[in-house]
């Protein structure tokens, strides 16, 4: 579903990203964790298409990832919501759903402000939502055209426990239905019990890709050490 070869990003000389290559397969939850700097943000921007790569080959289900056929394939959720000041919560969905041509939106999109407890807020414009409502308004809106990869930064931020729970089985959810999720975060918690495979990331490069298992295996780690305890083992400053 997404294949990533060679993805280099400069800023200047400095490589914020240095020459990483990794695949995404159907069906399949991969969390990308790292610390402040690591390039986790910069690769799902330069994926999406918000920042210009440097160097490298992004497919996504085959076509180049800034092509038209790739961006009806994904969704993407930034770390901070944008949302129009404008529009409404309903507006919103609507916009999504006639830009990305969804029949019967208007039942798919009840079932996702119900979900996230919007519903009574479908009137409120964009300008006055708090943080976490927009985090709720931008998480529907990818989710309203049933995209078959969805690009997760920081998802759990500002949101509260129901929808953190909410948004953990819609997760599951998906995955069982074969759609692919890439979740960036730093909340380590929040992916160790989803997620199938974990990338982590230090200074722009993927020091370990693999599922927690694994990676305990590989690089030394008790087999009660959690995946806070590898991540701090494997980004600590040598």
């Amino acid at each position: 579903m997404l294949e990533v070869n060679g993805l280099i990003k400069k800023y200047g000389k400095q490589n914020a990203v240095n020459d990483i290559s990794f695949r995404l397969e159907g069906g399949e939850v991969v969390g990308l964790l790292g610390p402040n700097g690591a390039g986790k943000s910069t690769t799902m921007k330069c994926i999406v298409g918000l920042l210009r790569k440097t160097a490298g080959e992004i497919l996504i289900g085959g076509h180049d990832h800034l092509s038209v056929a790739a961006k009806k394939l994904f969704s993407y959720i930034p770390e901070t919501p944008n949302v129009y000041d404008l529009l409404t919560v309903k507006e919103h969905m609507q916009f999504i759903a006639q830009a990305y041509k969804v029949d019967n939106w208007k039942d798919k999109a009840d079932q996702w402000m119900e979900l996230y407890d919007l519903t009574d807020k479908k009137d409120k414009l964009g300008r006055d939502l708090s943080k976490g409502m927009r985090q709720k308004v931008s998480i529907c809106c990818a989710l309203l055209p049933d995209p078959q990869l969805l690009f997760f930064d920081e998802p759990m931020i500002g949101l509260d426990p129901k929808a953190i729970k909410n948004t953990k089985k819609i997760f599951k959810e998906l995955k069982e239905r074969g759609k692919t999720i890439l979740v960036s975060t730093h909340l380590i918690d929040s992916v160790e019990t989803i997620a199938d495979r974990i990338m982590i990331m230090k200074d722009g490069n993927i020091i370990g890709n693999d599922t927690l298992s694994s990676l305990k295996s590989q690089f030394s780690a008790t087999d009660d050490s959690s995946l806070e305890d590898l991540f701090l083992e494997l980004t600590k400053d040598e």
